[in-house]
């Protein structure tokens, strides 16, 4: 006899666990399972064999990662897949009796909560570029990552036994200095090289500017005629840290690269690229943080709200009227909302005129700039609604 069925999925890398529930909540299936494709196929034949023809509501904890194979077993085969995040269910699950905590009993919770609330958002399938972009966003942003570690690392280094030289250059933006380091970065070697040697030696090596990085190398070196203990096995960590730096700043442009290509592909890539503020690495990150697909977000609240940018109530007995920063938001669409409407105060009439105004009214540089944000995530979902690009205000 055909019965409806809700099963929950505890998801994790090596393995998930699923839950079936009745519709009064009694569990019909506990099962962990390997995250393979063989496997998981079994999984959803038996649940479904379980339903005999019924209605079978999934969830999963997890949109992304170790669920993505799941996930996609699950909307090849049509069926209605809801996502409910991982900190819903934390929250959640002291509502529930005892405190122990177990994956079955997790993926039990999955599925109760499918079963009676009705605000949980439906998965569907990825927008295959948007998945790209979202890939290549984190790349990227783990590759910054690792460039800030390594150029803090090569600082603190140098500042042990050469502190005039590593106040001599910004590492983080002259490529030059990082060349400079991977052969000469210590006093006596630059004092024993010379003025015309070590030009010679950056021109060589395709350093930009040769001769200001010489002169500035130069005159740290004759700041300093002490030899600090540690100064050669430090020079050597020096030089291969200086080489990593360049290293991920050559991946960083080959990635960025990539997330270009693609994000030009992406069919609102032009009505995205028209906003003032956004460009392709800030586009991207935009189109990686909403699937690529606005439909998924009926209102301009809604998107809103994803990224943080729509204030809650905090109200309570006689007190009314109070707002707060959400707790539960998407900061990578944050970021991506609240960078471009700060190039845009820079760039856009409009965009220039508001923020002014917000400051006028007494609002700190963020919170103008979160206004102006809220402000301009209106008009790109009206304008991704309507398939139209930017038409600037004309300035009065």
């Amino acid at each position: 006899m055909p019965q409806q069925l809700w099963s929950g999925i505890d998801a994790g890398k090596a393995a998930h666990h699923c839950a079936v529930i009745d519709p009064d909540g009694k569990r019909c299936l506990s099962r962990k399972v390997v995250n393979d494709e063989a496997q998981l196929c079994v999984l959803i034949d038996d649940v479904l064999a379980m339903a005999d023809g019924g209605a079978v509501t999934w969830a999963i904890d997890l949109n992304h990662g170790g669920a993505a194979l799941l996930i996609s077993l699950l909307l090849a085969r049509g069926q209605r897949l809801l996502y409910i995040p991982g900190r819903t269910v934390y929250y959640a699950a002291a509502g529930y009796r005892g405190d122990g905590k177990s994956d079955a009993k997790d993926a039990a919770i999955i599925a109760d909560q499918a079963r009676i609330r009705r605000d949980l958002q439906p998965l569907r399938a990825g927008d295959e570029i948007a998945v790209e972009l979202r890939i290549l966003s984190a790349a990227r942003t783990d590759l910054v990552c690792d460039r800030t570690r390594a150029i803090n690392r090569l600082r603190a280094s140098l500042l042990e036994y050469f502190p005039a030289l590593e106040r001599a250059f910004d590492y983080s933006n002259s490529r030059a200095a990082l060349i400079l380091l991977t052969g000469y970065n210590t006093p006596d070697g630059l004092r024993a090289l010379g003025p015309a040697g070590l030009e010679a030696w950056l021109r060589e090596h395709k350093a930009r500017n040769a001769s200001a990085v010489a002169t500035a190398a130069l005159a740290a070196a004759q700041c300093q005629h002490t030899i600090v203990a540690g100064q050669q096995i430090g020079a050597v960590m020096v030089a291969r840290l200086a080489k990593e730096v360049m290293r991920l700043d050559d991946e960083i442009g080959d990635t960025e690269t990539l997330i270009e290509q693609r994000f030009r592909r992406h069919r609102h890539a032009p009505i995205i690229l028209s906003m003032p503020g956004f460009g392709p690495l800030l586009g991207a990150e935009f189109l990686a943080a909403t699937g690529g697909d606005l439909t998924v977000f009926d209102r301009a609240d809604r998107l809103a709200g994803v990224a943080g940018l729509a204030p809650v109530p905090r109200d309570s007995g006689r007190i009314s009227g109070n707002l707060k920063r959400p707790r539960r938001y998407d900061r990578r669409l944050l970021r991506a909302c609240y960078l471009a409407a700060m190039i845009a105060t820079r760039h856009d009439t409009a965009s220039r005129t508001y923020y002014q105004r917000k400051r006028a009214e007494g609002k700190r540089h963020t919170q103008a700039v979160l206004a102006l944000a809220r402000r301009r995530l209106n008009v790109l979902w009206a304008m991704l609604r309507d398939h139209k690009t930017y038409q600037p205000t004309p300035a009065t």
